[in-house]
């Protein structure tokens, strides 16, 4: 029954990151960090491993002076985590 679940996913960052992706077009760092409550060092090293495995685009730019890093998921990543949730949903419902 657990065979469909992703180990990508297993950390609740990982999940909240693709989480707040599949929602949002883009997101930059800090909000990521605010919304899932976690260390510079934490989220960077989640967001490393999910780029990766090529679930999510890392674009750096500069606004003015100042350097900003947003994320976005891939199309491989929106899948695979889809994937991921309808395997949950199956666990859940014992199918």
């Amino acid at each position: 029954m657990i065979e469909g679940l992703n180990k990508l996913f297993e950390s609740r960052v990982r999940l909240g990151v693709m989480s707040i992706l599949m929602v949002n077009d883009s997101i930059d760092f800090n909000s990521l960090k605010e919304l899932l409550n976690v260390t510079d060092g934490n989220l960077a090293s989640h967001i490393s491993a999910l780029e990766k495995n090529e679930l999510i685009i890392v674009n750096k730019q500069f606004v003015g002076k100042k350097p900003k890093t947003t994320y976005e998921a891939t199309s491989k990543g929106k899948k695979l985590f889809q994937e991921h949730l309808d395997a949950l949903e199956k666990l859940i419902k014992g199918q």
